[in-house]
């Protein structure tokens, strides 16, 4: 089993930034593909970043150049950089390991204020 919990969400005015966490623990022996969901009420759950077990990264387009993906693999976790925040980035963020199969963290609610 592998146990997620997130930190770092809250409220910020547009514009401002955010750095979430996400620090894995539980059955890992490896390093395993880790990234960041989310979700805003009424709509679909969106991949926002992934960082995979060599460290390439991907993100959608809707945070390129906004937001960074990164990981310290000595500590299992994962983190999301979020800059230039907008009102549109509002919503519950969860990360993910992949061990054979998605582990996912409890959520930490991001509010961008316009």
């Amino acid at each position: 089993q592998v146990q997620l919990v997130e930190s770092g969400g809250g409220l910020v005015q547009a514009g401002g930034s955010l750095r979430l966490s996400c620090a894995a623990s539980g059955s890992i022996d490896r390093i395993n593909p880790m990234g960041w969901y989310r979700q805003a009420p009424g709509k679909q759950r969106e991949l926002v970043a992934s960082i995979g077990s060599g460290g390439s990264t991907g993100y959608a387009d809707s945070v390129k150049g906004r937001f960074t993906i990164s990981r310290d693999n000595d500590k299992n976790t994962v983190y999301l950089q979020m800059n230039s925040l907008k009102p549109e980035d509002t919503a519950a963020y969860y990360c993910y390991m992949i061990v054979f199969r998605h582990y996912w963290g409890q959520g930490t609610q991001v509010t961008v204020s316009s």
